[in-house]
């Protein structure tokens, strides 16, 4: 595959979390992020996008919304549990952009904010349409996605080389 081919990453922010008497990394969804995975899964499903690869953080909130959101997917991608993902800054997920084999079209990222916002809005030179306004002001709420396009290979991301073709909330 060239470096040159196109590419795209999609930006899934973990569904809505409850808040028990444990660690931040061991929270587990609320029944609210429970109902919407599964709805964000069929969202990724009409965007045709036929993923490669699923980065997902280990943390409990983002495994479950995998989990929910995967079964509505045509195709299971191969999934990775990325430690590196929870608690990330945005110089990290870059550099962990850059890991991501050239073999590797189409990416899905499950992560947390304020990581996702971040990354999308970093990466994104350009954006189509209003997706850009939609998400600043929405900021990048849970189950929402982000759909970046760039080409070139995963190691030269980096700031403004992507362009924001969608954005999508469950609850506008």
């Amino acid at each position: 595959m060239s470096v040159d081919t196109p590419r795209r990453i999609v930006l899934l922010r973990h569904a809505k979390a409850d808040w028990p008497q444990v660690s931040d990394h061991e929270r587990p969804l609320a029944e609210r992020g429970r109902s919407d995975a599964p709805v964000a899964g069929r969202k990724l499903a009409e965007t045709g996008i036929g993923f490669d690869l699923a980065l997902c953080s280990t943390a409990v909130r983002t495994r479950e919304t995998w989990k929910l959101a995967v079964q509505e997917l045509p195709e299971r991608p191969r999934t990775v549990y990325e430690d590196r993902l929870y608690e990330a800054s945005l110089g990290e997920l870059i550099a962990l952009l850059n890991d991501v084999p050239d073999e590797v079209s189409d990416l899905l990222v499950i992560g947390h904010n304020p990581g996702m916002h971040a990354l999308a809005d970093a990466l994104a030179g350009r954006a189509e349409g209003d997706t850009a306004t939609r998400m600043n002001r929405s900021g990048f709420p849970t189950s929402a996605f982000a759909v970046l396009a760039f080409d070139g290979s995963w190691k030269s991301v980096e700031h403004g080389v992507g362009s924001l073709v969608d954005f999508w909330t469950p609850h506008d």
